[in-house]
């Protein structure tokens, strides 16, 4: 009898162990077979900040970026990007580069559109889309979320359909029982996916704690149409307690995966990124992340870093703005930004992994 007992206690915790949320993926289903290979330098500006990149193939399968950059001189302490950035554009016959700049694609237009950053771009039922970040008067308590179409990447970009007069898509809430309704800093850094039909717009929010500081969230807002409107979710999708930034979601094998800035420490240093897996798109579980890459001095070696200059963070090299591009449906490609620069005369850059699966 006791013996049977036994075998009841013991196979009663093995279920109870094994129990996962309805989230919650099996390992066996993550992309932990994913390997990084660092390719080079993706885009640079003499003279200007680079800060992050996101790629787009278009009908002649020429590789575009579309780059948030401002001007070394303008602003001390990297404080350029929410006062008087642009986006860039970026074009190579290759996803590796060599890019070369072609101009400006949206310009810093007056006090109420200020500071255009953290473009992220898609190629969308049959349509390329733009969204990014802009501000009021250099305050970053004003974010809000503006998204461009065009049928063409000629920089001949119109605000969305479903948008505001100036394209701004997504603002702060006015609706209390939404997540984000204390926001400190408005609505950032977009990323969008088509996922079952919907249309999914991620953003941050930095949420108020109770004693002191915010605490930064990733929510999502939902669509029927690509050009909007787009109601944010009432919940957040990502766990309490673990802060994250620069989110970049895409779909893969029916389900959700987003890279984000380590931004806690979670899995390493701050320097580094995390990967995660969702299986509905509204919720991120922490058993369902894990570490998505190292800073720039795991793949450069830190004796090459040591020679540079960090006009953000520390010489490891942190690495911020995860974009992927997408080839035939597979991720083929990371680009991932650094405030650390080895060459003179130049701000911080833009940096491309090639994406293979062991």
């Amino acid at each position: 009898m006791k013996i049977q007992m036994f075998a009841i206690i013991v196979l009663l915790i093995n279920l109870n162990f094994g129990c996962k949320s309805k989230n919650s993926l099996p390992q066996s289903h993550f992309s932990e077979n994913m390997k990084l290979e660092y390719i080079g330098v993706a885009a640079e500006n003499e003279g200007m900040h680079v800060w992050g990149s996101s790629p787009v193939i278009d009908k002649d399968g020429k590789v575009h970026l579309f780059a948030a950059q401002w001007s070394t001189a303008t602003q001390k302490n990297f404080n350029g990007w929410y006062k008087d950035c642009e986006i860039g554009h970026y074009v190579s016959d290759r996803p590796e580069g060599p890019f070369k700049y072609v101009g400006v694609a949206v310009e810093d237009k007056d006090g109420l559109f200020n500071s255009p950053h953290n473009p992220t771009v898609n190629y969308i039922d049959g349509k390329y889309v733009l969204c990014f970040i802009v501000n009021e008067n250099d305050k970053l308590k004003t974010q809000r979320i503006v998204m461009y179409v065009a049928d063409d990447l000629n920089d001949t970009w119109r605000p969305a359909k479903g948008a505001e007069a100036d394209g701004t898509i997504l603002r702060k809430p006015t609706d209390s029982t939404k997540w984000n309704y204390k926001a400190i800093l408005g609505v950032s850094n977009p990323s969008l996916i088509k996922y079952k039909g919907k249309y999914l717009m991620y953003h941050k929010s930095v949420i108020p704690r109770e004693k002191r500081g915010g605490a930064y969230t990733y929510g999502v807002a939902v669509a029927d149409k690509l050009e909007g409107p787009y109601e944010i979710h009432a919940e957040k999708v990502t766990p309490p307690n673990m802060a994250l930034e620069d989110a970049f979601a895409y779909t893969a094998n029916d389900s959700v995966f987003m890279f984000s800035r380590d931004f806690g420490s979670t899995f390493g240093n701050s320097g580094g990124g995390i990967l995660w897996r969702s299986a509905d798109g509204f919720t991120f579980p922490k058993e369902n992340a894990k570490r998505g890459y190292e800073d720039l001095a795991h793949y450069l070696g830190k004796e090459t870093l040591e020679k540079g200059t960090a006009h953000r963070g520390k010489k490891d090299g942190h690495l911020e703005r995860a974009q992927v591009l997408l080839i035939d449906g597979a991720p083929a490609y990371l680009y991932l930004a650094t405030g650390v620069q080895v060459k003179e005369g130049y701000g911080s850059s833009s940096h491309v992994f090639k994406i293979s699966f062991k």
